[in-house]
């Protein structure tokens, strides 16, 4: 009777542990059934965790993550920007169903046993999906960033009393470039939303031309000089010009009527080559060489006379001028003391009533003609066209036009608007001065240059009047002062 009540007992307690594991398998089977249902314990799309999420659930935390604003930084202002104005699209239909792929890829029973056994499934991460539309990035940053947030540098300011700009306040630029790939990562982070954006410092601004000629009076007025200045000048770069004519804190109309003194050897040299035969001959070539190297003024007559006309040379001179288009500049007689003269034309600078520099009657110009015909040359020796080309197709070569800037050069009067320029830079220049016969005294000094240098090359004229007598001391400084300041209008970077 014993062996069968402990028989029956442990056919009991079998039972019941068969029972209870059955329970418990089912219990477990139920759990891992439920989490089957969402994602895997661990399973991370775009970054984002999604275990134990549904589908759905997954998708709406995927959401909340990439919906949230990135937040700008420039400087101290922050600008908070929802992801769509920035171009941003999450694709999340591509990711869920990535992810989701992954989920039932494991049989049910294999994955069951694995859950029973602890044994968490593995799962790569679903990268992110998703476009951004770089017009769209690059449109915002534009438009609503760097237009309202950059800060324009200040411009170089003139110093009072000196020859020098003073450099304004630097400022800022949103580096768009660098911005971009700086937004694009905190848009693709779920996390990373803050964006400290590039911002570049920007160095003041090349001061104005209105300020350069602001800086020029400046200097004009603290020379103390009383009689009239014109100052031209020509960006050789761009063609952009300046022209100030000045007297005692007044700005007169520009384009005045000088005596062109021995600047009118430019046009005469243009002249010669014009009408000469090439190569030109060892004469014509000494010849120019001592009118414009040495400013002969003999020598300037037996040029035009030999390789001109004998007699009436000037007057084909005045008409080469005025062909190439310039209606207040001629020669009107030859240079030698006595010489008849043989035209003398009203021309609307001397026809002028406001301003007079009483011209000479033999030859006259004003600063921005004689500035451009030097500009004319420059032109024609870099390129071989512009006005001379076309004025004298096949008389006058690119070639010709190097010889003729060679000859500037090797003008070397150290004074007027060479004194003001650093040592080294090139200058090719032709100046000028006349003594007044009834009186003796200097009332006229003239200078015309290309002037080559770092920042830019320029043509600069500046010719002067005064009824008194003006000194040579007094005009060299203030033609070098004035050098000087455009030098360093062009030059600034290099200082």
């Amino acid at each position: 009777m014993v062996r069968v009540k402990n028989f029956s007992l442990l056919r009991w307690i079998s039972l019941a542990s068969l029972t209870a594991a059955v329970l418990l398998l089912v219990i477990e089977l139920v759990s891992f059934s439920r989490m089957r249902s969402g994602f895997a314990i661990g399973t991370e799309i775009a970054g984002v965790p999604v275990g134990g999420l549904s589908l759905d659930e997954a998708a709406e935390r995927l959401t909340q993550a990439y919906s949230m604003p990135v937040e700008l930084h420039y400087g101290s202002a922050v600008i908070q920007v929802k992801p769509a104005a920035l171009g941003f699209e999450l694709n999340l239909n591509a990711m869920v169903t990535a992810a989701d792929q992954q989920r039932v890829s494991t049989p049910f029973w294999s994955s069951f046993f694995n859950y029973l056994f602890n044994k968490m499934p593995s799962s790569e991460a679903v990268p992110l999906v998703a476009t951004i539309d770089e017009t769209t990035l690059r449109e915002y940053l534009v438009n609503e960033i760097a237009a309202r947030y950059d800060q324009p540098a200040g411009s170089y300011q003139p110093i009072p009393g000196s020859i020098n700009f003073e450099a304004g306040a630097s400022g800022t630029e949103l580096n768009i470039n660098r911005s971009i790939e700086l937004v694009k990562i905190a848009l693709q982070s779920p996390s990373t939303r803050v964006v400290n954006l590039s911002v570049d410092q920007v160095a003041s601004a090349k001061p104005s031309l209105t300020n350069l000629k602001i800086l020029l009076q400046q200097i004009i007025d603290v020379s103390g000089y009383t009689g009239i200045t014109e100052i031209y000048l020509m960006d050789l770069q761009t063609g952009e010009e300046m022209q100030l004519a000045y007297q005692q804190g007044t700005v007169l109309e520009p384009n005045i009527a000088f005596s062109a003194a021995s600047t009118i050897k430019i046009p005469i040299m243009i002249s010669v080559y014009a009408h000469s035969s090439k190569p030109l001959s060892a004469d014509a070539t000494k010849l120019i060489e001592d009118m414009i190297e040495k400013s002969e003024n003999d020598a300037s007559d037996t040029l035009m006379k030999l390789f001109l006309d004998p007699n009436l040379a000037p007057r084909e001179v005045s008409n080469d001028i005025f062909s190439l288009g310039y209606s207040n500049t001629f020669l009107g007689g030859f240079f030698a003391l006595g010489s008849p003269l043989i035209y003398s034309p009203k021309t609307p600078a001397n026809s002028r009533t406001d301003v007079n520099t009483d011209p000479d009657r033999y030859s006259q110009t004003t600063p921005a003609e004689i500035g451009s015909m030097l500009a004319d040359i420059y032109q024609c020796a870099q390129t071989g066209g512009g006005a001379l080309a076309a004025v004298f197709p096949g008389k006058i070569s690119q070639v010709d036009c190097q010889m003729m800037i060679l000859y500037l050069s090797r003008n070397d009067q150290p004074s007027l608007l060479r004194e003001g320029l650093p040592n080294g830079t090139q200058i090719a220049h032709k100046h000028g001065w006349i003594k007044d016969p009834t009186d003796g005294y200097t009332h006229n000094y003239s200078d015309a240059a290309i002037i080559y240098t770092p920042g830019g090359n320029y043509v600069l004229t500046v010719y002067q009047y005064n009824e008194q007598q003006i000194l040579y001391d007094d005009a060299n400084l203030l033609f070098a002062n004035l050098s000087r300041a455009v030098y360093n209008y062009y030059n600034l970077a290099y200082q």
